[in-house]
């Protein structure tokens, strides 16, 4: 499977003048992306198909859905409450450490919450960008409020800072960027705010 259309598309994506995307650029375009699958591809569920299907979704959404990955829950840590949170996310590593093409320069992912869900408070080393391509999700950086992200917007998290995510009616998607300390290590989930 070769994931040169998605990977092109992915540059697209990360054109904006934040440094985090240019080193995702430069990763991406050196990647040899003619790989081998050795897991059997799973569906997306049908709230992810609907968020797709929507006219404001980035086209990159098509293509997602047409190739065969296998969608898991991401395995960040082995918190138990952040391994209970985290069954209403879907995640494929496409670059990175634990990647279907190895960096280790940078994590990049795509990254999907069903809806009426909730990822809670969390830090890591590593700066963080996600960059929306279909449906909702409201984001909390630091002290601030949840604020509504949609298809097309960002949420930048520079490295320790808190940030929360969730979802209301509609699921999410999503493509992410780690950059800098991308190890796993010292990333700590906190659950959910006190306070929306």
């Amino acid at each position: 499977m070769d994931l040169k259309p998605i990977f092109l598309q992915l540059e697209s994506i990360f054109s904006g003048p934040l440094s985090i995307e240019s080193h995702v650029r430069s990763e991406l375009q050196y990647a040899n992306t003619d790989i081998d699958f050795s897991t059997i591809p799973t569906t997306l569920s049908p709230s992810f198909i609907s968020v797709f299907e929507r006219s404001d979704a980035h086209p990159i959404c098509k293509l997602i859905n047409d190739t065969p990955f296998d969608w898991v829950p991401p395995k960040t840590s082995n918190d138990p409450l952040y391994i209970e949170h985290s069954k209403s996310k879907v995640h494929i590593e496409l670059l990175g450490p634990d990647g279907l093409v190895r960096s280790d320069k940078v994590r990049l992912g795509l990254y999907g919450m069903k809806p009426n869900s909730e990822y809670g408070l969390r830090t890591h080393p590593a700066e963080e960008l996600y960059i929306m391509l279909a449906g909702d999700s409201d984001w909390k950086r630091g002290n601030e409020p949840y604020k509504t992200h949609h298809p097309g917007e960002q949420s930048y998290h520079p490295s320790m800072m808190p940030h929360a995510s969730r979802t209301r009616k509609e699921a999410f998607f999503s493509v992410y960027a780690w950059r800098g300390d991308i190890s796993t290590e010292n990333y700590d989930y906190q659950g959910l705010p006190s306070s929306n």
